[in-house]
């Protein structure tokens, strides 16, 4: 697990701009059975981490004598510079499940773009999927190898996924595929076409219905 030190902080508001000065990140570290706590790290330090664990793995924040699993659940940047200004740290129950999106990560060399010429087109960027917090993956590999024709697809259900985390999107959307370069603009809109064409289509069916059926309850999420 990504390890990172980190301090208690008392400066606050225009303060932190100090901190920052001085190559420190202000951050704040809190969850659902611990007391939240100001604290700051090092931007060389988080900045590395970050890169290692992203938003979806745990990593152990050490504050004093504590090591306390967390996720980095939010990043703020400058929006000029793009530098990190402040971070939020989360201590996540580790017997509970949550729910994060994870990256797509392609691997290989489609032939169809190697062979045929065409271009590999992304629809997907990131997957949603559940587990228990030490169970997250830093990401997901989208291998595109079988990717041999024009008429091959990627879907959602096709991605291999660790023991213990739950996909929690549709499986039929399509990840990844190869066009003909003439084809690449027409196929990028193409799943929004879909999209509001079903929406219509089911809001054409809605009205069809008889009164009674419409009126059923919507089945209770988990």
């Amino acid at each position: 697990m990504t390890s990172i030190q980190a301090s208690l902080r008392q400066e606050q508001g225009r303060k932190t701009n100090a901190l920052r000065g001085a190559g420190k990140i202000p951050a704040v570290l809190y969850g659902p059975k611990s007391k939240s706590q100001m604290i700051s790290v090092e931007q060389r330090e988080f900045e590395k981490a970050f890169k290692e664990a992203g938003e979806s793995t745990l990593l152990s924040l050490e504050v004093g004598d504590r090591k306390v699993p967390v996720l980095i659940h939010d990043v703020q940047r400058d929006p000029l510079q793009g530098t990190v200004i402040h971070i939020d740290f989360y201590e996540p129950p580790l017997d509970k499940k949550v729910k994060v999106d994870l990256p797509i990560t392609v691997q290989g060399e489609a032939p169809a773009v190697k062979e045929l010429g065409g271009t590999l087109i992304r629809h997907i960027q990131e997957i949603s999927v559940s587990a228990l917090p030490q169970n997250l993956p830093h990401e997901l590999i989208c291998n595109v190898e079988s990717l041999a024709t024009f008429e091959d697809r990627i879907f959602v259900k096709d991605i291999r996924i660790p023991e213990g985390v739950t996909i929690e999107h549709t499986l039929e959307d399509v990840v990844a595929q190869v066009v003909p370069v003439t084809d690449v603009e027409k196929e990028l809109a193409t799943p929004v076409e879909e999209r509001v064409e079903e929406v219509a289509k089911i809001e054409k069916e809605k009205k069809e219905e008889p009164e009674e059926e419409s009126a059923e309850s919507t089945p209770t999420q988990e």
